[in-house]
């Protein structure tokens, strides 16, 4: 057995116990010094976690440290507008002909826009009652002018034939061929300033226009207010 490693074990158990003794008798026959008194250890307390730092206060010079969501993603710009161009005027183009439902007619001067829906009205009618839709714009075909009136061809085209025609309407063909393009807007009233201008526009141009002229009712005139009319005016070439 291996008796002094036992000793120095033991010994080195006793040191503690007799160092405690000693400070014990020291301190009993010591009176305390007059140095101030030793801080005590804090309590083992976990430390509290620091404060969050006050907000800084508003600068309008600072840039802010989160930048508003409209500086981050731009708001896309609008679309532009379609820009609306002039109407055509005088453009050449070629007419190519569609079957139609017609009705003659002859008109005078003083009332010639009454004659034109009141034949307007009656193909509409016949179209209604057969349950056939137009397949177009309404048209009248110019076929004589004279100081008193003028003859007319009122059409609208179709896509089967109706049936149980009066006798003076037919079926047939819309005009064909070359022609210049125009656009009258307003009242039939003021048209004598479109065709005017057409007129001019043949003489500067040194134009020959054939013996007809044709008005296609690109607004319904059977609905629609006279001065809010939109007609395209063709004039065929020869």
């Amino acid at each position: 057995m291996n008796c002094p490693r036992l000793v120095r074990l033991a010994m080195v158990a006793l040191i503690p116990a007799a160092i405690s003794l000693a400070m014990a008798s020291v301190q009993a026959q010591t009176p305390p010094a007059a140095s101030p008194p030793a801080t005590p250890a804090p309590a083992a307390t976990p430390a509290p976690a620091p404060a969050a730092p006050p907000a800084p206060a508003a600068n309008p010079s600072a840039a802010p440290s989160t930048p508003p969501a409209a500086a981050e993603t731009p708001a896309t710009p609008p679309a532009a507008a379609p820009v609306q161009t002039a109407d055509p005027f005088g453009d050449q183009i070629t007419l190519t002909p569609r079957t139609v439902v017609i009705v003659r007619g002859n008109a005078a001067w003083d009332s010639a826009f009454d004659t034109l829906i009141e034949s307007f009205r009656s193909l509409s009618a016949l179209l209604d009652k057969q349950g056939i839709k137009p397949a177009g714009n309404s048209m009248i075909v110019y076929t004589s002018t004279d100081d008193a009136g003028f003859t007319f061809l009122a059409e609208i085209p179709v896509e089967q034939d109706p049936k149980n025609l009066t006798k003076d309407m037919s079926i047939g063909k819309s005009p064909d061929g070359k022609a210049l393009k125009f656009v009258h807007r307003g009242s039939y009233d003021n048209m004598d300033n479109t065709y005017e201008a057409i007129t001019n526009h043949l003489d500067d141009k040194k134009l020959e226009a054939k013996d007809t002229f044709i008005e296609e009712y690109i607004t319904d005139p059977l609905k629609t207010a006279e001065d809010k009319l939109v007609i395209n005016v063709y004039v065929p070439l020869k």
